[in-house]
C-alpha cells in the first residue's frame, strides 16, 4: 500500500490483516485448548486455520497430535503424512507415522515408514531402535506365514510364539499370533487345543472370522456337530 496506494488494495489489505487477526486470535485459543488437554476444541479450532493456511506443517502435526490423543490415528496419519511433504527432513513426521503403523498392527507399513526416516538421518536413534524392533517383528511373521503355506504347522506354532516374545506390549500382534497358532492346531489336528486357543481369541474379538472357522474346523475334528 505504501509503494501504490489505491482504494481497491487499500480493501483488500484491510480484509487480510483483519483475516490475519482472526487467525492468530483461533491460533491463541487452539494452543490453550490443547495445552489443558480439550483436544476436540483444539480440532475444531486447527480445522478452521487449515481451511485457510493449507501449508502449514505445524500446524497439521499439532492437529495430528490432538487426533492422537483422540484416539483416532487414522486422521492422525493423514495430516503426519501431510506434515512430512511439506517439511523437509521431517523425520519426526515419518517416525510418529511409523509408530502409529505399529501400534495399529500394520507392521509392514510400519517399517515402510520408518525406513524414510533413516533414509534422511542414518543416525536417527528413536528410528533406527523402531526399525530393528519393527524389522525383527516383521521377519518372524513372514517365516511364519512361509512355514503355515508349506504345511509345517509346529514350526510356524514355534514361530508365532516367537512373534509374542517380542512384542508383549501391543496386544494386536499377540491376538494375531493366536488366531495363526489356533489355525496351525486346527490343521494340525490338535482338536482340543484349538479350540480353546480360538475361545481365547474370540473372547477378544467375537467376530472373528479365522478364528470361528477354525474352531468349526476342530469341532468337526471331535465329532461336535452342534458346535
Amino acid at each position: 500500500l505504501k509503494s501504490n496506494p489505491s482504494n481497491n488494495e487499500e480493501k483488500e489489505a484491510q480484509t487480510q490483516l483483519t483475516k490475519s487477526d482472526e487467525l492468530q486470535r483461533l491460533h491463541s485459543q487452539a494452543l490453550s485448548a490443547y495445552q489443558h488437554e480439550d483436544y476436540e476444541a483444539a480440532i475444531s479450532l486447527l480445522d478452521e486455520i487449515l481451511a485457510v493456511c493449507v501449508w502449514d506443517a505445524e500446524l497439521r502435526e499439532l492437529r495430528a497430535e490432538c487426533y492422537i490423543k483422540e484416539g483416532e490415528p487414522s486422521k492422525a496419519i493423514s495430516d503426519l503424512k501431510a506434515a512430512a511433504k511439506l517439511k523437509s527432513d521431517n523425520t519426526e513426521a515419518f517416525y510418529k507415522i511409523s509408530r502409529i503403523y505399529y501400534q495399529l498392527g500394520d507392521h509392514e507399513l510400519s517399517l515402510s515408514e520408518v525406513r524414510e526416516c533413516l533414509k534422511l538421518d542414518q543416525d536417527h536413534k528413536q528410528c533406527f531402535s523402531l526399525y530393528k524392533q519393527v524389522k525383527k517383528l516383521n521377519k518372524q511373521i513372514e517365516s511364519a506365514e512361509e512355514f503355515i503355506r508349506e504345511g509345517r504347522y509346529e514350526d510356524a506354532i514355534s514361530k508365532y510364539d516367537s512373534v509374542m516374545k517380542t512384542e508383549p506390549e501391543v496386544t494386536v500382534y499377540s491376538t494375531r499370533a493366536k488366531e495363526r497358532i489356533c489355525h496351525c492346531l486346527s490343521k494340525n489336528q490338535q482338536a482340543t487345543e484349538a479350540i480353546k486357543l480360538c475361545t481365547e481369541v474370540l473372547q477378544l474379538e467375537p467376530t472373528n472370522v479365522n478364528a470361528l472357522k477354525d474352531r468349526a474346523e476342530a469341532y468337526l475334528l471331535e465329532d461336535m456337530y452342534e458346535e
